[in-house]
């Protein structure tokens, strides 16, 4: 299949609004697919690659494409994987001159469009509606299978586009191969964030609430004495965590898959910030000098296999019973089962007195949907906002097409007098807030280049976040965590913004390596 079709279809799906529509439209073309190329396809279309690390950053993409007129368009995905395949796999002294040769050569082969599909593939910014949930749905109609059957193949399979062979090539029967298997990571559930308390306990009723503690999220599995250890994105982390392992080693089960936190505990029992514990799992690490100078603890708050059983089907309450028979209680996350309002935000209160970013509140009846950001799991956690300043803004993709989207946001220096980019965000905007601002920052650009349109400093707007971390990517050293806009403040001048001074202070009142605010 030509690399021109694929992008046809992510321009369509992109400016679909009908989540029926997206579905019929994304089948269709699956059902053309080539089976030599399904993977590739579905890869491309979800906004991934094949190869995991191709060596080439934001710039190299910018320069090689920037060297490269559009031309008629040739290029099959084959060819397009090809390429890239070619270009993870330079190596050696002038690899980074060949991966910039081979991405221009590349680019010299495609269309317009094509090259703009490419950027923002390979920058990780394809937002064209073609989620997760969607292609799933779409899969099931194209191979005329259960949404249940791709969905739990797609939990245990990792992904979606070893999935989409067998149902498509194979069918029902394909995906019968799919089974919760010991040393096979699954893709982790994860939550949705709620207002507070009480709009979590609205939507689900009597909860089971936990801490929510800003940990390494890991995936533990157990078959007799070996015991591996997987990161969120299904890493092997076994080598980093010694005391993980040897935890795991005496628990009862011959066999389990556990779900749940590593975290590093001050010896009061308070967290260290987020990047302090995320230093066990460097690249180059003297793991028994780290464990002695920064020891691990692990918290479980899930169970997915005992032995011969897979428990994802299972409600949440039989889970944590299960998981309370075979782990001790020091080694699994706090939890209270309420529909109680005040005893839920007692509660939360007591979670933040604990230095922890919250609590989770889960349904008590609902199946561990692997991968899935379901509404059954909800994250209340404590917000605070700040007063920034719009430095620039880039133009938005797919949906957003043609609109100024991700704001870049500025603290006041006054030392200076300038403004300290501190990070971008483009969630919170409703399309009337994109089309206020897409004509205001018009208005105050003075210069622009192929990404964003830089303005005059001149409009506020307050930002809630719940987090500042250290980052070297800023000038301030710091950076914004889970950034959105709550609205503009037309009330306030420039020079009254908050100061990157309290942001400093925000940032060491938290621990000074991630502050959860």
């Amino acid at each position: 299949m030509q690399l021109i079709e694929l992008v046809e279809v992510s321009q369509l799906v992109a400016s679909t609004r009908s989540r029926l529509e997206k579905i019929g439209t994304l089948a269709a073309w699956l059902r053309r697919l080539p089976a030599a190329e399904i993977d590739i396809g579905v890869r491309f279309l979800s906004g991934e690659t094949r190869q995991s690390k191709l060596g080439v950053g934001p710039a190299t993409v910018v320069q090689a494409r920037a060297g490269a007129s559009p031309s008629r368009s040739t290029l099959s995905l084959t060819d397009v994987d090809a390429m890239l395949g070619a270009i993870a796999a330079a190596s050696g002294k002038g690899a980074a001159g060949e991966r910039t040769r081979l991405l221009s050569s590349l680019f010299a082969q495609a269309s317009a469009a094509e090259q703009d599909f490419l950027t923002r593939l390979l920058f990780g910014e394809l937002r064209q509606g073609a989620l997760l949930g969607i292609m799933q749905d779409a899969l099931a109609q194209a191979a005329h299978v259960t949404l249940a059957q791709v969905r739990r193949a797609s939990m245990v399979a990792g992904g979606l586009a070893a999935v989409a062979c067998a149902a498509l090539t194979e069918g029902e029967a394909g995906l019968q191969c799919f089974a919760l298997r010991v040393f096979q990571p699954v893709l982790p559930m994860l939550a949705q964030p709620a207002q507070d308390v009480h709009d979590a306990l609205r939507r689900l009723g009597i909860a089971a609430l936990e801490w929510k503690v800003d940990g390494a999220r890991i995936q533990v599995h157990k078959s007799g004495d070996e015991v591996h250890v997987y990161s969120r994105g299904l890493n092997d982390v076994t080598a980093a965590v010694p005391e993980v392992v040897e935890l795991v080693q005496r628990f009862p089960a011959a066999t389990l898959i556990l779900d749940g936190e590593a975290i590093a505990l001050r010896p009061d029992g308070r967290p260290h910030p987020f990047q302090t514990t995320m230093r066990r799992f460097g690249r180059k690490l003297d793991v028994a000098q780290m464990r002695a100078l920064l020891p691990l603890s692990a918290l479980f708050f899930d169970v997915l296999r005992v032995d011969d059983r897979e428990l994802v089907e299972r409600s949440t309450a039989e889970r944590f019973e299960e998981l309370g028979r075979l782990v001790p209680a020091g080694a699994i996350i706090p939890r209270l089962v309420t529909g109680d309002a005040g005893a839920a935000q007692a509660f939360f209160d007591d979670a933040l007195a604990r230095g922890h970013e919250g609590i989770m509140a889960k349904a008590v009846d609902a199946l561990y949907e692997a991968g899935s950001r379901g509404s059954s799991w909800l994250k209340v956690k404590q917000a605070h906002t700040l007063d920034l300043i719009i430095l620039a803004a880039e133009w938005g993709h797919g949906r957003r097409r043609g609109w100024l989207s991700n704001l870049h946001l500025g603290a006041r220096d006054p030392a200076s007098g300038q403004f300290v980019m501190l990070g971008k965000t483009f969630k919170g905007l409703t399309d009337e807030m994109l089309e206020w601002q897409t004509r205001k920052l018009l208005e105050l650009e003075v210069s622009r280049d192929a990404n964003a349109v830089y303005v005059r400093p001149e409009i506020v707007v307050e930002i809630a976040l719940n987090e500042i971390q250290a980052s070297p990517q800023y000038p301030a050293g710091l950076a914004l965590r889970f950034a959105r806009v709550k609205g503009y403040r037309s009330d306030k001048r420039p020079e009254e913004v908050d100061t990157i001074e309290t942001v400093r202070k925000l940032f060491a009142a938290h621990g000074g390596g991630s502050a959860g605010v």
